[in-house]
């Protein structure tokens, strides 16, 4: 009867923050063994980020929503790869720290935003994955229909305008994207992603950079990309939406969605005129692709005649 009569209270708790009514934070929450395998997950995935070299010094941060109104996340000033269960913090969605002795990460609200707005998302990673970064800095998103795996795990990814981090502005730039992603660039910064687990979210993160880094390999080849075939995409959608992940594509009228809301930052008016001077009319992918391939001959090129000159 009384696991019953906890089961009910617990179920009615989270209902009640689905609907905006958020309970007082629990502080025992940080102390359940729930908690304590998530605190050892946390800490097992900073070092994996840190081995994949996705942050440096004591960038990234990662976080974990173990109730209605507590979520479990990284300190401030740490690197991921010393990180032990001893230094993690617990928040409220309001950001106030319940417990820790360390200050909670001051990118805490990025996450906080992410998981109000999304019902599913119970982890989240922030990191600076190189290759993808490489992306966010340009402004640009990787193009889809290459590589099957990354269409069902991550598919279209969103880019986020800037802003400076750490600030509520900057924590509500995921929001017009992180209910139909899972996975979005942070222009000048980096990447986050969302997940039911903490882990999952980490393999999104390296999902992302891993083909990201194929991209830029196959530029260099200087031949055009295979793209997967649209009635072969339907059939990697469908697989997708039986495993319930979320992907824009899904929604009705997608394709008519605005720049903005696509996840693309608006381009610059003299790139906008050197596009329009080819004559062809590119997608967001299409030009995607072949700013990366230009890009890539451009660089080596100039490598070559360095070279020469020495």
């Amino acid at each position: 009867m009384k696991n019953s009569a906890k089961s009910t209270d617990s179920t009615a708790r989270w209902r009640d923050a689905a609907r905006g009514l958020r309970p007082l934070a629990n502080p025992r929450l940080f102390s359940t063994p729930e908690a304590k395998a998530i605190k050892k997950e946390i800490c097992a995935v900073g070092r994996k980020l840190w081995l994949r070299q996705f942050v440096d010094g004591n960038g990234g941060n990662i976080s974990y929503r173990i109730g209605p109104n507590e979520v479990i996340c990284t300190p401030t000033m740490v690197s991921k790869f010393d990180l032990t269960p001893a230094d993690l913090c617990m928040v409220d969605l309001d950001g106030n720290q319940i417990v820790g002795t360390k200050p909670a990460t001051s990118e805490i609200s990025l996450h906080l935003e992410i998981f109000k707005a999304v019902p599913e998302a119970r982890a989240a990673v922030h990191c600076h994955p190189p290759h993808a970064t490489a992306y966010a800095v340009t402004g640009l998103v990787p193009p889809n229909l290459v590589i099957p795996e990354f269409e069902i795990f991550v598919g279209k990814v969103a880019i986020a305008p800037y802003e400076t981090p750490g600030t509520g502005a900057f924590a509500r730039t995921v929001l017009p994207f992180v209910k139909q992603h899972n996975t979005v660039l942070l222009t000048n910064h980096g990447a986050v992603c969302w997940a039911d687990r903490v882990t999952v979210a980490e393999w999104n993160c390296e999902i992302l950079d891993t083909y990201c880094t194929i991209l830029a390999f196959a530029a260099q080849l200087g031949a055009p990309l295979l793209r997967i075939s649209e009635q072969k995409a339907a059939d990697l959608l469908a697989r997708k939406k039986r495993m319930g992940l979320p992907d824009i594509r899904f929604a009705a009228g997608a394709g008519k969605q605005s720049r903005a809301a696509s996840g693309r930052i608006p381009e610059r008016p003299s790139n906008r005129k050197a596009r329009a001077g080819r004559g062809a009319r590119l997608t967001a992918a299409e030009i995607t692709a072949a700013e990366i391939e230009a890009l890539v001959r451009r660089v080596t090129r100039e490598a070559l005649e360095e070279m020469g000159a020495q």
